[in-house]
Parts: structure tokens; sequence; C-alpha cells
């Protein structure tokens, strides 16, 4: 029996790039999930369409999944695809949106955040191509939680979702699926599995940390139950309502258990993690770490070792905030290059035009045309099948791809919590002095451009201004952001990149040292915010 519930609209329900964010108590308010859900439903009216759905097994993602079920139901969706117990992971999510050709889906994540009563929440619409919805659509939604004042439901039992197979609902027909066996096959197919296999018989060791996110059963039925790593090269591999109070963010400082592994005298040959929902990565060595900019350079010099890239790719994009490592290399390799800003639906307009292959973040995250999403365990696999083809170590892949392109010291600078108008009339100063920096030497740099920096779309024609940067003639850089505006204030992210083309063994922070200074001076960061220096440096 279908419900028509009166509700009272919330103003906080804004999208971001990567869909809604919020803290969980904030969720759990009245009607909050179900404001935004019918929200999304007035904007795509959904009546006859067929949507997947899923999410990383954060709390409360399974009391919202049965509610999601019982709206779409009231709404009139055609079909529902939704992984075994509500788990999908958003790469094999925007797998299955692309493979069954549905209308688009439903992640339940938060991504990399904290979960559990007291962490974060999120949800992300995806269209029909896999990826993101664009700014128009998540404007449009936005626009929608203002104004409603209802939400359609079923009153209904709770759907059993432990058991592959299908159910109705009121006329809905809801599918459960395993959420791993299509992501297996769709990996199969794009890289030599049986090298890798014969990679681990020789004896080559790895260790996968999960973080007791949604990657963990897929990294024991790829890793381990596939590709023959010993049993244990997984951990933390059982999803977790709150990750085992784990932080599910693969760098340095979260996933420090692993860091200490790796850098430990007995360490495996090879390290890895992903984060909460699976879309971002981690590369270590023997004590060695691989900067994501330096990953998606090194993956993209090596796309032919790969079965699936064989025969060619057609470019490669970055954020504008990553390092220009791959910018190098597509120069080398005469393909297509493109910087963007940050936001994955700016990389899929790229792919679906055939204009790029390949793609990543400096925020750990990687990936490729064979999806429209990042994609954790695809840039591990592409790691494992560059090291079996080749017989080399990570430290001897990285240090040879920087003899041959010059290595980028690339460090970023988070100043958080600042008060939103403040960090505003910071930029806003900052911009006004970005033309009467052109041509001025600034310590042992000379400005070659200072900009703002405006990308236009190839595509669709649109223009997006998305921080400034300051180039510099030997090709270092310092890169400004704004992240994270809201009643918390905002951060303040400035990015520093030092071309070396033959001191490969220098601490990167003193590399950057000087650009520190530099944009700290130029920017008058501490002048009006009150910090001499970063809360955060990754």
């Amino acid at each position: 029996m279908i419900q028509t519930i009166k509700t009272t609209p919330y103003t906080d329900q804004k999208m971001g790039t990567a869909g809604l964010r919020k803290k969980s108590q904030v969720v759990l308010q009245p009607n909050y999930f179900e404001n935004f859900i019918q929200s999304i439903f007035n904007v795509i009216k959904p009546a006859g369409k067929t949507y997947v759905v899923g999410g990383d097994g954060r709390f409360y993602n399974d009391i919202a999944i049965q509610k999601l079920i019982k709206m779409a139901s009231a709404n009139g969706v055609k079909k529902l695809i939704i992984g075994q117990n509500g788990y999908l992971s958003t790469p094999a999510s925007s797998n299955i949106i692309l493979k069954r050709h549905t209308d688009g889906g439903f992640v339940l994540t938060a991504s990399h955040n904290p979960g559990g009563p007291n962490g974060d929440f999120g949800i992300k619409f995806a269209t029909a191509t896999g990826g993101q919805c664009s700014s128009q659509v998540s404007d449009e939604i936005f626009a929608q939680t203002k104004n409603i004042s209802e939400y359609r439901i079923i009153d209904a039992q709770d759907i059993k979702l432990d058991t592959i197979g299908t159910q109705t609902l009121e006329g809905m027909e809801i599918e459960v699926i395993d959420p791993i066996t299509d992501y297996v096959e769709m990996m199969r197919g794009i890289f030599d599995f049986d090298a890798i296999k014969k990679l681990f018989a020789n004896g080559f060791t790895m260790c996968f940390d999960a973080m007791n996110a949604v990657t963990g059963p897929y990294a024991i039925e790829i890793f381990e139950n596939t590709l023959g790593a010993a049993p244990g090269s997984v951990r933390n591999s059982t999803p977790k309502p709150d990750f085992g109070g784990l932080h599910p963010d693969p760098n340095l400082v979260y996933a420090k258990d692993l860091v200490n592994i790796m850098f430990g005298d007995k360490s495996p040959d090879f390290g890895a993690a992903n984060d909460g929902d699976g879309d971002r990565n981690m590369i270590l060595g023997k004590k060695f770490f691989v900067t994501p900019s330096d990953s998606l350079a090194i993956l993209t010099d090596n796309y032919a070792l790969i079965p699936a890239y064989k025969n060619g790719i057609y470019g490669v994009a970055k954020s504008m905030a990553t390092s220009t490592a791959v910018a190098r290399v597509a120069e080398a390799h005469k393909i297509g290059y493109y910087e963007v800003p940050t936001g994955w639906k700016y990389f899929v307009n790229l792919m679906d035009s055939k204009r790029i292959t390949f793609c990543g973040e400096e925020s750990f995250g990687t990936g490729s045309s064979h999806i429209r999403e990042k994609d954790g365990i695809w840039a591990i696999l592409f790691w494992l099948n560059i090291i079996a083809a080749t017989g080399k170590s990570v430290e001897q892949i990285t240090r040879e791809h920087w003899q041959k392109y010059g290595r980028s010291y690339y460090l970023r600078f988070d100043f958080d919590g600042i008060p939103t108008d403040t960090a505003n009339d910071l930029m806003k100063n900052l911009e006004q002095k970005l033309p009467s920096l052109n041509g001025t030497s600034q310590g042992n740099f000379k400005v070659k451009l200072a900009e703002t920096f405006v990308y236009n779309d190839p595509v669709d024609h649109s223009s997006t201004a998305n921080g400034m940067r300051i180039l510099m003639t030997d090709g270092s850089r310092i890169v400004f952001r704004l992240s994270g505006t809201s009643s918390s204030g905002a951060t303040l992210r400035v990015y520093l990149e030092k071309l070396e083309k033959h001191d490969f063994d220098a601490v990167p922070r003193e590399m950057v040292d000087e650009l520190l200074r530099i944009a700290m001076t130029i920017a008058e960061i501490e002048k009006r915010t009150g910090k001499k220096q970063a809360d955060i440096i990754t």
C-alpha cells in the first residue's frame, strides 16, 4: 500500500561532486533521508525505469536501503538490482549500471570518511553512464529539497537481501545479485591473470588492507582465491558498520598499520589499500611509497603491458591539482592530455567522447574507461600486471620512471577550519593579485604564468573555474583551492610541486619548502587566517 507522508524541508541537502555527505546524526533526523531520495525521484522521473542499489556497509546502510526500496516502488520504479546484503563497491556498481544498461543507480557511501553513529553517511546518484550526475541535475535536486512537502513510500515488511534471487514489492521487481562475480569477470577481461598467478606461485608476497570496508570480500576472491596470494594477504577483510574504528582513507596517515608493515624489516613485496567504497587506492613497495600522481603516470607509461590496452589508448586526464608527472608521459607517447577541475564527472565526458582512457586525481583516485568511476582494485591489479610482465619491484619501476621523465616532488598542505568568509576573502585577494605576479622572480623561481584555472569542456562546452595556479619556468607549481565550504568552515588546500631531473632521493618536504614560503606570502595565509602552518600535510 502506497503512503503519502507529509514532511518539511531541510536546507542543507546540496550535493557536492561526490553526492550528499553528512554526519550520521544529521541523516538520522526525521525524514531527512526520505526527503532527499524523494527529491531525486521528483527530478529523474523514475516510473518504469531500472536502477542499481548498493553501499559500502557503513552504519545506517541497511535501514536506508530498505527505505529506498519502498520509496522506489511507491514512485513507480520498474526494477531494482541490489547487491547481496546491500553491498556494492562504487566501481562494481558502475560496472553493473553499464553491463545491465540500467537507468542509473544509488550508492550509499561517504567514500573515505569514517563510519558509525558518530561518523559520516552519504548518498551518490549515478546516471545511466555509470558516473556522477551533472551539476545541472544536482542543482535541480537541491532546489527540490528546499520545497519538498511530501514523500511516497510503501507500507510493507523489509525485503530479504541475504539471498540471491528475484522477488517483488507491489509490482516492482527486486533482483538480489552476487556483488562480486561480475566485477571479477570484468577484471579478468582487462588483465593477464595467468601472469599474475605465476608471479604469486613463484613466491611473490603482498599485503592488502581493506580497512574493514566493502572491498574486503572482493580482495579475498581476487587476490587469494583467484590469483593465489597466500591466505592472510588480505587484512581487515570483513566490512563493518564503523569500519572497526578505522578511518577508511588509504593514505600514509590513516593506513598506518599497512605502512608499518611495508616499512618493516620483513615487509612483503607489495602493499596496497582501498577506501570505504573501493574507489581509492594506495600503492606501496618494500619501504617505498608511490604517490598517486606518480602512480597515474607510471600506469599510463606502461599501458601496452596490459592485454586490454595493448593496442593503444585514447589519452589521459588529471585533475588540475594533481602533479604534472602524467603530462610528460602523454607528451612522450603523443596521446591526448587534459586537465580538469576536481570531480570525476569531468572525466566521464572525456571517456564517453573517446578522448581519454585513463584518468586520476591526487587524492588517491585512479581509473579508466572500463567504468565511469575511479577503481581501487583495478589500479592494484594494473601494478601487479606490470610487476609480473617486467619482473621488477615497485621501487625499480618507479625509479626508472623518474630517470626517464624526472621526478615531481609533490605535497599537499591543508589549512582546516577557516571561517568561510575569511577563506573566500583570501581567495578573492589572491585572484586580484595574480596578474601582477607574471614574469616576476619569487625567491629562486621565476613565474611563467599566474592565473585562475578555467576548464572549457570540449564535449558540452561548459566553462568551470576551479582554483588558482602559479606556474614557474622550471616546471614547478603552486596551486590553491578551497574545499569543504560548510557550517564548519572551509579548507584551503595548497599543492606544491617541484620538478627535479637529477636528485631523486631528497626529502620531499625540503624540496618544496621554498615554494611553501612563497605560497604563504603571496596568499597572506598567516595574516588572514592566523595559521602559521598547515593542519595536515599529505
